[in-house]
């Protein structure tokens, strides 16, 4: 009988938190690559596998392709955005300009303040990972770059490397799944704090921009081995 009055103190979820429930897990499904880039979305599927309506899987679709994830055409629905080589190879080579400047302005050595909010974030990160938390270790890794990145004083430029990191979600999300490209990201992280500590600003460049070239070459290599489904 108490865990029953227990169970009835708690509220059931509002609208508005069902439908970011979907929307995350929609997200989720797809930068993660449990769902394939040119994979079709299908309503009644989405309603089955998250237990939502069909306004809310409709909301959630209109939601991702807004961000850029879901890809909607006349005659053929939604489907999982699919970006070809040279799609993928045009968008790094923006975000790469946009992230070598970006750390060229950093100026070294990075005051303590700015090392200690990258070392707690880079704890949190180590913590999501041992954890295989996906969620966690997706926005603690955001959270890394956009910290490391703002120190380049130009609110503009970090808003533009902040609108192509999440155009290039869906490519490089998957990776953060993925062992060996999670323990590459953790010890870059590392090196990345270590270098703001110096003066040599073109070994951060450099290496902040290594440090995207793991997930574009695994999103090439995954587009190479299958075709978007129909």
């Amino acid at each position: 009988m108490k865990a029953q009055a227990a169970s009835a103190d708690i509220p059931a979820p509002s609208r508005e938190e069902e439908q970011a429930e979907v929307i995350r897990r929609l997200e989720e499904d797809i930068i993660f690559g449990r769902f394939a880039p040119g994979l079709r979305l299908v309503e009644d599927t989405l309603m089955q596998r998250y237990g939502a309506s069909r306004h809310f899987v409709r909301q959630a679709l209109f939601q991702l392709e807004r961000q850029g994830i879901v890809l909607r055409e006349k005659n053929v629905g939604a489907t999982v955005r699919f970006y070809s080589a040279e799609e993928v190879r045009q968008i790094y080579e923006v975000r790469e300009m946009l992230t070598r400047q970006a750390a060229l302005m950093i100026a070294l050595p990075a005051p303590a303040s700015l090392i200690d909010e990258l070392s707690e974030l880079q704890r949190q990160y180590r913590g999501r990972a041992d954890a295989r938390d996906m969620r966690g270790i997706h926005e603690t890794n955001d959270a890394f770059h956009l910290a490391l990145f703002s120190a380049c004083g130009n609110p503009y430029l970090v808003r533009s490397l902040q609108d192509y990191m999440n155009l290039t979600l869906p490519m490089r999300a998957k990776n953060l799944a993925d062992s060996e490209g999670l323990a590459l990201s953790r010890r870059q992280h590392e090196l990345m704090i270590e270098l703001l500590k110096g003066r040599d600003s073109w070994a951060l460049a450099q290496l902040c921009v290594d440090h995207m070239l793991y997930s574009k070459a695994d999103y090439l290599d995954r587009i190479a081995a299958e075709k978007p489904s129909q």
